[in-house]
C-alpha cells in the first residue's frame, strides 16, 4: 500500500476503470509502486502503455474451457472499455444447446445465446456492438451507461449502429435498449461520471451534459446550462500534490465567480451511495428553481 494513506495500484486500476494507461495509474499511485505491480503480475500488460487485470489474460482460457466466447462486460475489458464495476469472474457466452456439468462451469458466468458469425470477433470474443448491447441490456442503468460511454468515446461503435442493432433485438430488451442507448455520451471522460450522470438523468429538472464549455474556465465533468450548476467528480489521484489542489481551488471559484453552483462528489459516491447523490442533487435543483425565479421576480420588479 502507499505510505501517504493512498490507493495501492489494483484499487487504482479498479477506479480507473479495470483498464488505464501507464500515464493514469503513474498519477493515481507513483512510478515505483507501478513497476512492482507490472513485476508481479498485479497488473498485465494489454498493449504498449495499457495496462488491465490479471483476470482478463485468464479469461480467454475459460472461455475455451466451456466452448464459448468473452462476452459482457469481460469483452468490455478485452476491447479497453473502462467500465464502473469489474465482473467477479469471467463472462462467457456458449451456444444454447450446450449443456455443462457444474464442475465444467466453476468460476465461470455463463451466458447462453446462439450468437452470429458476424457477432464474434476472431472466435474468442463477442463483437464491440454485440458487447456494448449485452452490457446495456444485463446490467443496471449506471453500470450499463459507463459501457456504452466507453464504447462510444473508444470510437469502434456509433450511436447509429447500436440503434440499428438494438431494432432488431428481442422485443423484452429493445425499449430498454433504446433508451439507454439514446442516453449514452461518448464526451463522457470515465465511468465515475458515467455512474452520476445516470443518477442525475433520472432527477426530474436536471439536465446535465458531460464535458461541455464553461468560457475562460475549460470544461466541468456536467453541466446545467439552464440551472447554471456544475457538478465535479472529484477522483482520488488528482490531488496528490498541492499544485493540483491548488488549481481545483481556483477552478472551483472561477466557477462560482460566473454564478455557477459547483456541486462535488467522490468515487465512494458514485460506487457505493447513489441515494445520497440523487439526494443532493434533487435538492440542489429545488433551491436553484426558487433562486432563479426569486431573481426573476426581482428583475421584474426593476423592469416596471
Amino acid at each position: 500500500m502507499p505510505d501517504d494513506g493512498g490507493v495501492d495500484v489494483t484499487e487504482a486500476l479498479h477506479r480507473l476503470g479495470g483498464v488505464s494507461s501507464r500515464k493514469a495509474l503513474v498519477a493515481a499511485t507513483s512510478r515505483p509502486e507501478v513497476d512492482a505491480a507490472i513485476r508481479s503480475g498485479t497488473v498485465i500488460r494489454l498493449r504498449r502503455g495499457h495496462y488491465g487485470p490479471p483476470g482478463l489474460a485468464r479469461s480467454t482460457v475459460a472461455a475455451e474451457r466451456v466452448g464459448g466466447v468473452c462476452s459482457h462486460l469481460t469483452a468490455a475489458l478485452q476491447w479497453e472499455w473502462p467500465v464502473a464495476r469489474l465482473p467477479e469472474t469471467p463472462v462467457v457466452t456458449v451456444p444454447r444447446w450446450r449443456r455443462l456439468t457444474p464442475e465444467r462451469r466453476e468460476g465461470i458466468d455463463v451466458r447462453w445465446a446462439n450468437l452470429a458469425p458476424t457477432e464474434v470477433y476472431r472466435d474468442s470474443i463477442t463483437d464491440p456492438v454485440r458487447t456494448a448491447l449485452d452490457c446495456a441490456a444485463t446490467l443496471p442503468f449506471a453500470e450499463a451507461l459507463a459501457v456504452l460511454d466507453s464504447a462510444l468515446r473508444s470510437g469502434m461503435v456509433s450511436r447509429t449502429e447500436l440503434l440499428e442493432a438494438a431494432a432488431t433485438a428481442p422485443t423484452r430488451h429493445r425499449s430498454r435498449l433504446q433508451r439507454r442507448i439514446s442516453a449514452a455520451d461518448g464526451r463522457a471522460a470515465n465511468p465515475f461520471e458515467s455512474a452520476i450522470r445516470a443518477v442525475a438523468l433520472e432527477v426530474p429538472g436536471l439536465e446535465v451534459t458531460p464535458q461541455a464549455p464553461v468560457r475562460g474556465v475549460g470544461r466541468p465533468d456536467l453541466l446545467d446550462r439552464r440551472l447554471g450548476v456544475v457538478i465535479e467528480c472529484d477522483s482520488f489521484g488528482f490531488h496528490a500534490e498541492r499544485a493540483d489542489l491548488r488549481r481545483d481551488c481556483e477552478r472551483y471559484n472561477a466557477f462560482g465567480l460566473r454564478g455557477l453552483v459547483v456541486i462535488r462528489f467522490t468515487w465512494e459516491h458514485a460506487m457505493f451511495q447513489p441515494d445520497y447523490v440523487r439526494e443532493v442533487l434533487t435538492d440542489m435543483v429545488a433551491c436553484r428553481r426558487a433562486e432563479l425565479l426569486a431573481l426573476a421576480g426581482a428583475m421584474a420588479g426593476i423592469d416596471a
